[in-house]
């Protein structure tokens, strides 16, 4: 029996219009209030997710958030973070001087808000506009201060350009970090091990949950780690081929209530 659905939200739970279906949240809610854990599994902060959490009613007490990519595990009435891995302002530095190398632009997220590092002179980073509810700073590398909580790295650009310069990207880095494509023009840089399924995993532990009572929903690179965990993970049908490859079910697509079909399917009573 499943007890929590993990969902990822570009692609899979939002339309191209970054919305939710009506048939989609009637079946969400008709699982929470089943007892199931209806867990959003994102890249982003948990403020720039407060509008969809709030138009799911997943703001109570119990209800809960994995946020950078497994990055935190937090409560969702009141920010809490229950679970969290960051990355030091060391890792921070040397990124930006490998985007400094490549010519990208680059930005560093703490919690709620984005520090805009610009260390390219030639791209300016789209990720502010990619991401409008976060607060915003500008700062200098080689100035950030050692105690502060830096979640992930960012680069925000045109998928051209960005797809050309990742092919150089130095296999040691990889080895070091996570580095995954969340949307055609979002690249980021995680805490090596730091995945949704490494969130998703601490928090079925600290609910009492089973990886085999856990379903994942996702369509992209990231949800890769997270479907591959799930008791049944589940790939929307406009997902990466990587992605549909390993899923244990293929649901319709973003635009035609996958995410509803898969949960009124396995879940629903």
């Amino acid at each position: 029996m499943i007890k929590l659905i993990a969902i990822d939200l570009d692609g899979t739970l939002l339309d191209g219009q970054k919305r939710i279906s009506e048939r989609n949240k009637q079946a969400l809610q008709q699982a929470k209030a089943q007892g199931v854990k209806v867990v959003l599994c994102t890249g982003r902060p948990l403020r720039a997710i407060e509008p969809f959490l709030h138009e799911l009613a997943l703001q109570d007490e119990g209800d809960y958030s994995i946020t950078f990519n497994g990055g935190l595990v937090q409560k969702n009435d009141t920010g809490e973070v229950m679970e969290r891995a960051t990355l030091e302002v060391s890792d921070v530095q040397s990124l930006v001087a490998l985007a400094e190398e490549l010519d990208l632009p680059m930005d560093v997220l703490s919690h709620d808000t984005v520090i805009i590092l610009d260390p390219s002179k030639n791209h300016k980073t789209l990720y502010p506009e990619l991401s409008p509810l976060l607060h915003r700073e500008t700062a200098k590398a080689a100035e950030l201060p050692v105690d502060r909580l830096y979640n992930k790295v960012v680069v925000g650009y045109h998928p051209e350009y960005l797809d050309e310069q990742i092919k150089k990207i130095p296999a040691a880095v990889r080895e070091q970090y996570e580095v995954i494509k969340t949307r055609e023009n979002l690249l980021e840089f995680m805490p090596k091990g730091i995945t949704k399924a490494y969130g998703i995993s601490l928090l079925a532990k600290d609910l009492g949950i089973e990886q085999a009572e856990v379903m994942c929903i996702g369509d992209e690179e990231n949800d890769l780690p997270m479907i591959e965990y799930a008791g049944i993970g589940v790939a929307m049908e406009n997902a990466i081929p990587r992605v549909k490859a390993i899923a244990d079910v293929v649901t319709d697509s973003n635009e035609a209530d996958g995410v509803a079909k898969v949960v009124e399917k396995y879940v629903l009573r």
